[in-house]
């Protein structure tokens, strides 16, 4: 489904990426862990497209993702509020995306009726623009918006930070059941070596923008991560 090869990304003579080949596949979960300043979001930025490789590429369903748009319609992401639009209310933003993945009002609202009890109450109807919720429930919008439109891939960076414990154990019920579709990818980055062992069937370690670890989620995963960053 994704695929790197001999990736590489500097600035200014310093390497923050260095992967020369990656392979995720249809219907994995990934996490993707490691410390501060690993490489993490420069990783899902590029595969996003957001940021040029130095070297090497990224395909998205065989496509290269610098050379055509045509995987975005397969592709959602939430990694920061800067995917937010600010000045709309969280209602006009999800009729907004859903618009821009050839969903109608209707589709939209049925998406988010599934997400009441993640919402709490303080999403929907608050009249307030994004910009003035709170970091938490920013997340949430956002979380929430990259699953309108049926997407195949989906990347979300640091979930659960600013999420208080009840939403953290909804939100990994909501990635654990988009794992069990097996024509969903879920690529998820996170600091809590607990949460991702629980929802990902596969976790990459990145040191210093280098895989130092590809391993399937056992019941050695948790203590095995634990060691590694002892």
């Amino acid at each position: 489904m994704i695929g790197i090869h001999n990736l590489t990304k500097t600035y200014k003579g310093s390497t923050v990426l260095n992967i020369e080949h990656l392979e995720i596949q249809k219907g994995d979960s990934l996490g993707l862990v490691g410390n501060n300043g690993a490489g993490k979001t420069t990783l899902f930025s590029a595969i996003l497209d957001l940021i040029q490789p130095t070297t090497g590429y990224i395909n998205n369903n065989g496509i290269k993702v610098n050379e055509s748009e045509e995987w975005k319609s397969i592709t959602s992401a939430f990694i920061d509020e800067t995917f937010l639009i600010g000045y709309l209310t969280a209602e006009e933003y999800f009729y907004f995306i859903g618009e821009l993945r050839g969903q109608n009002k209707a589709d939209v609202d049925a998406v988010l009726s599934q997400f009441e009890d993640f919402f709490h109450d303080e999403i929907l109807g608050q009249k307030k623009y994004l910009r003035d919720l709170s970091k938490g429930n920013q997340k949430k919008a956002g979380i929430v918006a990259a699953l309108i439109g049926n997407p195949e891939v989906i990347i979300l960076d640091e979930p659960f930070a600013n999420l208080d414990p009840t939403t953290q154990i909804r939100l990994k019920k909501i990635i654990k059941e988009l794992s069990a579709d097996p024509d969903v990818t879920v690529l998820v980055s996170s600091h809590d070596l607990m949460h991702v062992t629980e929802v990902c069937d596969r976790i990459v370690v990145l040191d210093k923008g280098e895989v130092v670890k590809d391993l399937l989620t056992s019941e050695e995963t948790l203590n095995e991560l634990e060691a590694h960053f002892s």
